[in-house]
């Protein structure tokens, strides 16, 4: 039996990029832009015992924005996807592994409603799926890569060979 793809086939990448670019966008950007956004996550890693916290939570910072841009444009996807799954496996170990697979922690029922508790490492894995697909399956046809990639293509086509010297 032989699968035929669809024309359409072809753009899963770009709403899986888009979405991880936004994604990443979010969660990096308070952690680079903002004092307390970005104190806070150093703190958080202090607290866990994580070695140079204040210069890792930087460099986290600058991955999930740079690497969010990276994805929302297309450009630099397996390099990008490789240090994000990095990133969200040492998330998943150190932070959210502890607290169970749910992403959704009911810690307590009060009078007032459920009490939440941090997330369990189901978030990390679907955002490690998420990156392997890109990583694998290339970044699509929407993307800088891809741009590029029919550029040279085309101007390898057109472009006129040398003329031989007469003597």
């Amino acid at each position: 039996m032989t699968l035929h793809a669809s024309p359409l086939q072809r753009w899963w990448p770009s709403p899986l990029r888009l979405f991880l670019g936004i994604a990443f966008l979010y969660h990096g950007w308070p952690k680079l832009f903002s004092a307390q956004g970005h104190l806070g996550f150093a703190a958080n890693l202090r607290q866990m015992g994580i070695a140079w916290p204040d210069v890792l939570a930087w460099f986290v910072g600058a991955l999930e924005v740079l690497g969010g841009l990276a994805l929302l444009i297309g450009i630099a996807v397996s390099a990008v996807s490789t240090l994000l799954i990095v990133e969200m496996l040492v998330a998943m170990v150190k932070v959210h592994l502890p607290h169970g697979f749910a992403f959704v922690q009911v810690v307590d029922v009060t009078p007032s409603g459920p009490v939440f508790g941090l997330p369990g490492a189901e978030v990390n894995l679907l955002y490690i799926a998420a990156l392997l697909a890109l990583l694998l399956g290339g970044p699509g046809p929407l993307s800088f890569e891809s741009w590029n990639v029919q550029r040279r293509e085309h101007s390898s086509r057109t472009t006129v060979p040398p003329r031989e010297a007469h003597a």
